[in-house]
């Protein structure tokens, strides 16, 4: 059995009305919600290095997950025994503002997470293109499957960088697709990203998402709404396709 790292009381909401492959866990606010989520990662951690020495841990960049990553960092756990990639990267600089890699050096990494190891999804390279073979050689070479994987979603239903309207997004999607990540540009994302691919993303032990307020809520009950096509909102096909519940931690 389970026991949390650091005490934190369950919510009395858990329930499934979303959809019968969600199950839903609300907090009454993000320090308690970042708090809880970091403990359920870390067990997921603890346990994985108990049982085959190492964990493997996929988080995403943004603002929403900052709380969480900074929580995270701060538990106590055999770091040096953790690696750390991320679901998706813009390809930007890794000290420029917007690069996921810098996020997690300002956040995870700041605290007792600094002993884990990084694989970053960005090499110096004109494009995502030119050096995807060789972030798939790494993402391949990862002690597979994740440990936990923690997704976020946007207000258009993308997760990672799988984008409604991405030039590779149903290759991105394709559940029996053998690629680990894709490079993928799309309207509304500012610059090309890397991602991971559908499968790679379900190849998890525990498979997290982490979204606050009542916009992202209905942003996600209308991508679970029967007509919506997974093209059209992307984390339909996550929660589809997840073997195992996905385990929604949620804020209004």
């Amino acid at each position: 059995m389970k026991m949390p790292l650091d005490s934190v009381r369950e919510p009395a909401i858990r329930r499934r009305d979303l959809h019968a492959n969600l199950i839903e866990h609300a907090y009454a606010d993000s320090a308690t919600l970042a708090r809880a989520l970091a403990s359920a990662v870390a067990c997921d951690l603890r346990d994985a290095i108990l049982t085959r020495g190492v964990g493997l841990l996929a988080v995403s960049g943004g603002s929403t997950p900052r709380q969480f990553l900074r929580e995270l960092g701060r538990i106590r756990l055999d770091w040096g025994r953790v690696v750390v990639t991320l679901v998706d990267e813009r390809w930007v600089a890794p000290d420029d503002a917007r690069s996921n890699a810098r996020l997690l050096r300002e956040t995870l990494f700041a605290g007792a997470a600094a002993a884990a190891r990084f694989e970053p999804l960005f090499e110096p390279a004109r494009d995502p293109s030119a050096a995807l073979l060789r972030i798939a050689r790494r993402i391949d070479a990862l002690p597979l499957p994740f440990d936990a994987v923690v997704l976020g979603m946007g207000n258009d239903g993308h997760t990672a960088s799988l984008f409604p309207g991405g030039d590779t997004l149903a290759q991105a999607l394709d559940p029996h697709g053998r690629e680990r990540v894709v490079a993928l540009s799309a309207p509304a994302a500012p610059e090309p990203r890397v991602t991971l691919t559908l499968p790679t993303l379900l190849a998890t032990a525990a498979l997290y998402l982490h979204i606050e307020g009542q916009e992202k809520r209905s942003v996600l009950a209308r991508a679970l709404d029967p007509q919506t096509r997974s093209e059209q909102m992307p984390i339909r096909a996550v929660v589809k396709c997840a073997g195992e519940p996905l385990r929604m931690y949620w804020c209004p």
